[in-house]
């Protein structure tokens, strides 16, 4: 039986059918007459709605001759497009780039990150995200080197001028990832990050003691046309939640912390006494 969906997983859905698609070096319309498709069926696929069975879709990545790693994924992220509060399981190790995650955030409009433990991934310079990945139990010790430059690559979609807002717990800031060189480089870079107009960066101080963010880091992200979603990231699985109520959940986390933090200027001039 068809399916049919607006989650998450179908917006990754419709750009990785997209991407397959593409590589045929056909136009849909070409495709839809050797396969005998109707072209709105292939167009739903395209944008992510589904109305298509797995039947179809094997048979449409078959000729398309989608390379057997990518047909796997297209296939099991098809099989789980109906549900939302989706956990994504990594295996014996942690994804070098986290697939869902980029490109949700190159198609968002704003982006909130609570980091009660490491400084927000965006906003890492590379000597403190290869101290990070070396710390790590499971992290494969030989992709550490790629795994720097794919998630320095990340933070192009400053280039869009996203709106950023990163709550950072002043623990973060005083613990020393990478040695005191290291720890200095990085906050004068998040000096540097906070003085462009859209992103602001906010200290949550040591002094506030028990706070609502203490069950952990997330990342909410909100669009212009489709529901906010929040990520959740964990040693062997990440969590994208979509249900409006949990999201509300995380916005309620978000607004209260809002609340404790100081603002943008005292968060500056915190972290510069922390530089020195």
């Amino acid at each position: 039986m068809p399916k049919r969906f607006s989650t998450a997983r179908g917006r990754e859905f419709g750009d990785a059918v997209r991407a397959a698609l593409s590589a045929t070096g056909m136009t849909a319309r070409e495709i839809c007459e050797k396969i005998d498709w109707d072209p709105g069926k292939l167009s739903d696929l395209m944008n992510g709605k589904g109305g298509c069975s797995e039947v179809d879709l094997a048979v449409l990545l078959g000729f398309c001759r989608t390379p057997p790693e990518e047909r796997e994924h297209i296939l099991e992220v098809f099989r789980q497009t109906d549900e939302k509060d989706w956990w994504q399981r990594h295996g014996t190790t942690q994804p070098i780039l986290p697939r869902t995650f980029l490109e949700h955030l190159f198609k968002a409009k704003e982006f909130v990150s609570w980091c009660p433990l490491v400084v927000p991934g965006l906003v890492q310079l590379p000597d403190y995200m290869r101290a990070v990945c070396l710390a790590s139990a499971s992290f494969p010790q030989d992709a550490i080197d790629q795994a720097v430059v794919a998630r320095t690559a990340m933070q192009e979609v400053f280039r869009q001028r996203l709106a950023c807002t990163f709550l950072i717990h002043e623990a973060v800031l005083l613990a020393p990832v990478g040695g005191a060189d290291t720890m200095r480089a990085q906050l004068h870079h998040l000096l540097q990050m906070s003085v462009r107009p859209y992103i602001d960066i906010r200290m949550v101080p040591l002094s506030v003691g028990a706070h609502p963010g203490a069950a952990g880091t997330f990342e909410l992200m909100r669009f212009d046309r489709i529901e906010p979603v929040v990520f959740l990231d964990t040693e062997k699985a990440n969590l994208i939640v979509e249900r409006k109520d949990s999201v509300k959940g995380y916005e309620k986390v978000v607004e209260a912390l809002d609340r404790l933090a100081l603002d943008a200027e005292e968060s500056r001039r915190r972290i510069s006494e922390l530089a020195i």
